[in-house]
């Protein structure tokens, strides 16, 4: 891994300032182009964006307000083969993040072996007690995951997180990708890249796959929203829209004989399996929550009778712990006899007190972030931190070193973005999609790419003034 404050891997220019392979048909396309005809399509991909209504909420300021999602038509380029590799470490992550999760709820033979330690599950607010000893429908517990991947160097991919709870985001790759083919459909004649329209698709097979039913009847599949005002909700609709199933609130939805029903036109229908975008804590107001008016009252009873699926299951944020995080090299050696493909970038666990002792000292180097934290909230960013920040931060260490892990500032990899000037590299991560079912696991090619839109900035969230990008795998 390269050192903090050494040189950022260009994706697009090799040392040298040489195009590399894996853009050299985007390359010879673009310098083809008329410049003000590119300006003009950038704004029309803008525009695109507006009328599609592709929006996020931001919370904390006036009236949650929306944005527009900042996005860059400069794609971002991976090859085939880089591609065959990434997906190996990505399906060897995932397998283990459901046998973890089995294991967590059931004989927790990773705490006895002595590989990991219980303190991080005892009074972790999102280990689930009322899932110990439940199975859910097929044994998957991660039917949908999102795995934030950054790059180092040449075919170097390190994980970031792992989001298993409720991950977002696929929205805005399919976008990306709708906008990219109608600005510029010529460019994909020229370079073949690996489709991903058929996300939903894929997403509605692997969900169906995890019916509790047996029966021969096509399963029903419903997307559980918190309504308008949750910052995702684009995604949500967008989802439900294009995989042909209901987008229902929690208030549509009640307990009928024995079965979770939705309200219709027709009356109340059984659903199946149920996509939801609701927290643990909203999910059932009889079992979590009592003041909720988001989840279903007594859906918990239902599922554990073996009456719907729930994905992702109930109790699957506990693998998101970024304590548990620095812990997934020694997860996935135990649950696949396998060194992981994918490394995890350094962390230390505050929590420990050399840990701790080495962070405070190193405050102004590291980046700290808290173990439930997301969407880049919550985090000191050492480097470009003030002093009174630094400070303020090393108190909130010191008060709670057990909510808080360090990372270093790592060398990000840079790829080109459309500027008035012209080309100039920006940091970016990825987050591949991935689907589990009893049928396998299916990974679609590419992800969402979040782009640091600022200069030198290492922050790509979109709640943070980041942007995206279209992610491109080339065909073989």
């Amino acid at each position: 891994m390269p050192p903090s404050g050494s040189v950022n891997f260009d994706e697009m220019l090799d040392e040298g300032g040489a195009i590399r392979p894996a853009y050299a048909d985007f390359c010879n396309w673009f310098n083809q182009q008329d410049p003000s005809w590119l300006k003009r399509q950038n704004v029309e991909a803008e525009r695109f964006f507006r009328r599609t209504g592709i929006t996020f909420n931001v919370y904390g300021e006036a009236a949650g307000e929306e944005r527009l999602i900042p996005f860059d038509m400069i794609p971002r380029i991976i090859t085939a083969g880089e591609w065959r590799q990434l997906s190996k470490g990505i399906e060897q992550r995932v397998r283990a993040l459901n046998a973890f999760l089995h294991d967590l709820y059931h004989r927790r033979e990773i705490i006895r072996a002595g590989k990991f330690p219980s303190r991080l599950i005892e009074r972790n607010s999102a280990f689930l007690p009322e899932m110990v000893g439940f199975t859910p429908p097929g044994g998957i517990y991660t039917h949908i995951v999102g795995i934030d991947l950054i790059r180092t160097g040449p075919g170097e991919f390190m994980v970031l997180e792992d989001n298993a709870r409720t991950p977002s985001g696929v929205s805005y790759m399919l976008e990306n990708r709708e906008t990219m083919m109608a600005m510029f459909p010529e460019l994909f004649t020229q370079v073949r890249v690996r489709p991903v329209s058929d996300y939903p698709r894929r997403l509605a097979r692997s969900l169906a796959a995890c019916t509790p039913r047996r029966a021969s009847d096509r399963p029903v599949v419903a997307v559980l929203t918190p309504g308008i005002y949750n910052s995702a909700y684009f995604e949500h609709a967008f989802l439900a829209d294009q995989m042909g199933a209901e987008l229902v609130e929690g208030s549509d939805l009640r307990v009928v004989d024995g079965r979770i029903a939705m309200r219709t036109t027709c009356g109340y229908e059984p659903i199946d399996v149920l996509y939801r975008r609701v927290d643990d804590e909203f999910l059932d107001p009889m079992t979590f929550n009592p003041n909720s008016v988001l989840g279903v009252p007594g859906i918990m009873d239902v599922y554990r009778a073996g009456g719907i699926t729930i994905a992702n299951a109930p109790g699957t944020g506990i693998s998101d712990d970024k304590a548990i995080y620095s812990f997934m090299p020694e997860i996935v050696e135990f649950y696949t006899g396998e060194k992981p493909i994918l490394q995890n970038v350094p962390t230390w666990r505050c929590a420990e007190k050399d840990s701790l002792a080495y962070v405070l000292d190193n405050l102004a180097d590291l980046v700290i972030k808290e173990v439930h934290g997301s969407g880049g909230y919550g985090m000191l960013i050492g480097p470009t931190a003030t002093k009174a920040e630094i400070a303020t931060f090393a108190k909130k260490l010191r008060a709670r070193p057990d909510n808080f892990i360090a990372q270093p500032t790592l060398a990000l990899s840079t790829v080109p973005i459309f500027t008035k000037a012209g080309l100039a590299p920006r940091h970016v991560d990825l987050r591949p999609f991935v689907l589990m079912s009893p049928e396998g696991i299916d990974i679609t090619p590419g992800g969402l790419t979040r782009v640091a839109l600022k200069k030198g900035s290492l922050v790509v969230n979109s709640s943070q003034g980041g942007g995206t990008k279209d992610s491109w795998v080339l065909e073989d």
